[in-house]
């Protein structure tokens, strides 16, 4: 019997040691890459790293920024990059369209940040005034909301004259263009802030469907990692709860982690993100549900304009799998 207790006693000595000294488990590498710099646009990415919500879902993150040469849906299908935050609803079909293996599983924006502004004293009151005038958009998809906002004024769009835009609204501000292409959470504030008076028309008040800030992952990662996408995407949507309802907080976390941003300016960008985020029925559904049905909806007005040559398989490029798991406390204000 003293022998027996003996053995125990060393067999609980060594499993304790062993207990000690063996490693935690090792967190998943994973990288997401955005599609612009550092900014309150991304403020759920800094939060969920900062606070360390990715860390508590096991995934060690890594945030590459993006820009005007970088194609984050290329990054995404050729494994560069693990997820990404890329843009609306148009440039994912246009992804599947080139056969880009990626599927997006959640959007950041409810509803379409894209708005068009005129000088307010240029006797433009409606959409239906454009016809005629000179206009511009970014030719990397906003075009389409622009021309969806014509048609559904009754104009056709392949009779009026839109331009390709810089990424500059000086050349607006400067009377070249009548009507410009604006966020408005990013252009539509330095308009203001610089006390240029303009009527805005959101592209949503204009018939306009469609969201923006896709989160994606790659069908490969999907296929092979589920268990990776559903905490990443779990961590995500916890960061971008916790910045709406903190957004000083969120603010502060970006401008550690940016390069010259203005305060003033990200609060704003803060607070219109924010804005986005939770429209429509959000609030009841959770922040980054997928609309399929919108989804649809551009997929028909993308044919229709022939900017797809054949519509694309939605149900494919846009999923509510892993958005449906996400607990209802990290989704819902």
């Amino acid at each position: 019997m003293k022998r027996l207790n003996m053995i125990s006693a060393f067999a609980i000595a060594a499993i304790t040691v062993a207990g000690a000294v063996s490693p935690a488990a090792a967190e998943e590498a994973v990288s997401v890459r955005l599609r612009w710099i550092a900014q309150a646009q991304f403020a759920g990415i800094y939060v969920a790293l900062d606070k360390g919500f990715y860390k508590d879902a096991g995934l060690d993150v890594k945030i590459n920024p993006g820009g005007p040469n970088v194609s984050a849906e290329t990054m995404v299908a050729s494994g560069a990059d693990t997820f990404a935050i890329t843009g609306m609803t148009d440039a994912i079909l246009f992804a599947r369209e080139k056969d880009l293996p990626i599927v997006t599983i959640g959007m950041t924006l409810a509803t379409s940040p894209y708005a068009f502004v005129a000088q307010e004293d240029a006797g433009i009151n409606s959409v239906k005034d454009f016809a005629g005038k000179t206009m511009s958009a970014w030719f990397t998809g906003s075009q389409y909301q622009l021309y969806t906002a014509l048609t559904n004024a009754g104009l056709d769009p392949s009779k009026e004259k839109v331009v390709s835009q810089p990424f500059s609204m000086q050349p607006f501000i400067d009377g070249k263009y009548d009507i410009s292409t604006v966020t408005t959470y990013n252009e539509l504030l330095s308009l203001q802030e610089q006390n240029i008076p303009v009527k805005v028309f959101r592209a949503d008040e204009n018939g306009v469907r469609g969201q923006d800030g896709a989160i994606i992952a790659s069908e490969e990662t999907i296929k092979e990692k589920p268990e990776i996408v559903q905490a990443f995407l779990n961590a995500t949507l916890r960061g971008w709860k916790d910045a709406i309802e903190h957004q000083d907080d969120a603010v502060n976390i970006i401008l550690k982690h940016g390069t010259a941003l203005n305060r003033e300016h990200q609060v704003r960008m803060m607070a219109e993100y924010a804005k986005l985020a939770t429209a429509g029925d959000t609030k009841t559904k959770g922040i980054g549900y997928v609309d399929l049905d919108a989804a649809k909806a551009v997929n028909e007005s993308l044919v229709q304009f022939k900017a797809l040559k054949v519509p694309q398989d939605v149900s494919a490029a846009f999923t509510n799998r892993f958005w449906d798991q996400v607990p209802a406390e990290d989704k819902r204000l």
